[in-house]
């Protein structure tokens, strides 16, 4: 993720040379691209796509959609279709403007300031009330480890330690980023694929459930199992939201999302499956560690949990590490064209340090009021509003791409491509909007009233910016 709605666009002009798809003598939506310190490479940038994706949930999910039988496989089938849709429209849009900010630069581009300025609000929003859930899970997964006996200092300093620790990695700079983003993919996966391959030589079909176990109908029960799961690709968008940091962003956004979205959905379907046939149906839908219970009934033993919990805990500092990064681009896109405060648009070392420490030091605030004053519901409504405000920047972005469409500018539409690009624009679309419905009406109710309370900070800075 401003002075007034964005006036009537003139007719097509030739694009100027200097910035692709942009109108001669017109503002280039968002900022240029970003050339301080080192560039992601396509590797890195698939990594911060899967990092940011498979966060924590994974070890909760095949506990999660058993109770709606193998049905859920389905789910997952139809929501990765949708997923990869998206992540291709993602690679088109980054094509066209390959800007930090992703959903930001888009929405604002075709829609105008106002647009603009609610990706960006958005999915600000998004990222630091995620980044304190992640703290505050992590702590969980830590106490197997470190045993903390409910200590609430114990558990305020261990949580602000998984916080800070990553965002001192952003502070340090991209190369110390990229690195700690693919470290840290490379060792969550060592676990999560011996389960996900290793167990499928343990599988069992005797241990499978129902296709149908709810008693809703196959198809009421992929509906209940793909609400659950609607919220297991949200960052498929993460390497256009830095797309001033990728090398070769035209090629390697669309190229990374894709990668990264495929590969996040292996490890997910796998994975589950792997569950659903060593884990009895009975025993994995009352499972408060399903991953934990497959390794014990692989290998034998009570040492699962150990692994799981380590290997949650390195899933999660990645996920934070990637999702620091994240919380500073879309305030740093809106403010180089005068939409948020200006200390959000100054860079160090190629990151814009003011906008990490902002974002690390709201998720931090609402981690201590999370352990220390008990408010807890307060707590589970901010992540519940995540759920909508993460899903506003798809919707905009995917309109964005249809807005090219319909319009049929030559510099930025593919004519020969026209009916594909429609089908899978129509198609990211609709998985945003079925992730919008998933959120459920208190989300969305709530979500609405967090996204428009920024209209002030846009009415303050619109208000104040001259052009």
């Amino acid at each position: 993720m401003q002075t007034s709605p964005a006036a009537p666009r003139p007719a097509a002009r030739p694009s100027d040379p200097e910035t692709p798809g942009t109108p001669v003598g017109a503002a280039p939506a968002g900022p240029p691209p970003q050339t301080n310190g080192r560039r992601f490479g396509l590797a890195t940038a698939t990594a911060l796509v899967m990092g940011n994706i498979i966060g924590g949930g994974i070890f909760m999910i095949p506990a999660a959609v058993a109770p709606f039988g193998t049905v859920s496989l389905l789910s997952f089938a139809v929501l990765t279709v949708g997923a990869i849709a998206l992540a291709l429209v993602f690679g088109q849009l980054a094509r066209r403007n390959p800007r930090t900010g992703g959903p930001y630069v888009y929405a604002r581009e075709a829609f105008g300031d106002f647009a603009g300025f609610l990706a960006a609000w958005s999915y600000w929003i998004t990222t630091w009330v995620s980044n304190a859930a992640l703290a505050v899970a992590a702590v969980g997964y830590l106490d197997v480890l470190l045993p903390l006996h409910h200590s609430i200092p114990l558990e305020i300093a261990a949580a602000l330690t998984i916080q800070w620790l990553p965002a001192l990695a952003n502070l340090a700079g991209t190369r110390f980023v990229g690195a700690v983003q693919l470290v840290s993919t490379v060792l969550k996966f060592i676990p999560l694929l011996l389960v996900a391959v290793g167990g499928l030589f343990f599988f069992d079909p005797k241990n499978l459930g129902a296709f149908d176990a709810s008693g809703q109908g196959w198809a009421g029960g992929m509906s209940a199992a793909a609400a659950i799961l609607l919220f297991s690709y949200l960052g498929v968008e993460s390497a256009a939201m830095s797309a001033g940091k990728v090398r070769d962003p035209e090629r390697n956004v669309g190229r990374a999302s894709v990668l990264g979205t495929a590969g996040a959905a292996a490890v997910y379907l796998l994975g589950t499956v792997a569950v659903f046939g060593t884990v009895a149906h009975q025993q994995l839908i009352h499972s408060t560690a399903p991953f934990s219970d497959a390794v014990d009934a692989m290998f034998g033993g009570n040492w699962g949990g150990t692994v799981i919990a380590l290997a949650a805990l390195v899933s999660m500092t990645g996920a934070l590490n990637g999702w620091t990064l994240l919380s500073a681009q879309a305030p740093y896109a809106a403010a180089k064209d005068g939409l948020f405060p200006a200390a959000f648009g100054k860079e160090r070392r190629g990151v814009p340090v003011f906008g990490v420490l902002v974002g690390v030091t709201l998720a931090s605030v609402l981690t201590v009021l999370n352990f220390a004053s008990g408010a807890k519901g307060a707590f589970e409504i901010l992540v519940l509003v995540t759920t909508f405000t993460a899903t506003v920047p798809y919707l905009l972005s995917t309109a964005a791409q249809l807005f090219w469409l319909v319009r049929g500018d030559g510099g930025k539409v593919d004519r020969g491509r026209l009916v594909r690009d429609a089908a899978l624009g129509l198609g990211a679309f609709a998985f945003s909007l079925w992730l919008l419905a998933g959120a459920g009406y208190a989300a969305v109710y709530q979500g609405v009233l967090f996204l428009f309370a920024g209209v002030l900070v846009y009415v303050w800075m619109a208000g104040r910016r001259r052009d």
